[in-house]
């Protein structure tokens, strides 16, 4: 079995962006930390975020966050029965799909899930990924 995590530097759940880097996407790939975790990008989209909060409260939506669009989140939850909503986003008074389903590390098949994103991802799949929107630009920039 893969191992989850590089340690605190690098992504946690490695092995996901190793699955994308080893792949046609070779060369591809990137990571950005983001909000305490780790954005993967394929060119410019973005596909997920490799998340694990060790707070009690936040860490129930720790695992992998799968972008996608409305429309295609109903086959997703079909195809990945673990897919579910991102609590923490209610929790915050927010409504109706964020553009991410969350993956619990949790999950009893967390790790073949993980991989069959990645092979969704891999094959071009139009269910994963978005371009993230774009910044304000700052002012006195």
């Amino acid at each position: 079995m893969m191992a989850r995590g590089r340690g605190k530097k690098g992504p946690k759940f490695a092995f996901v962006v190793e699955e994308l880097e080893d792949s046609a996407l070779a060369g591809r790939v990137r990571t950005r930390a983001m909000f305490g975790s780790h954005a993967v990008y394929v060119d410019q989209r973005i596909v997920f975020i490799l998340r694990q909060k060790d707070d009690a409260k936040t860490g129930r939506d720790n695992g992998v966050w799968v972008a996608s669009q409305p429309e295609h989140t109903a086959s997703l939850q079909r195809e990945f029965p673990a897919l579910r909503p991102i609590e923490l986003f209610a929790d915050r008074g927010r409504t109706g799909f964020t553009g991410w389903l969350n993956l619990p590390d949790g999950d009893e098949g967390f790790e073949e899930t993980a991989l069959g994103l990645c092979r969704l991802a891999v094959a071009g799949d139009p269910r994963i990924g978005k371009a993230p929107k774009q910044r304000a630009a700052r002012k006195g920039k």
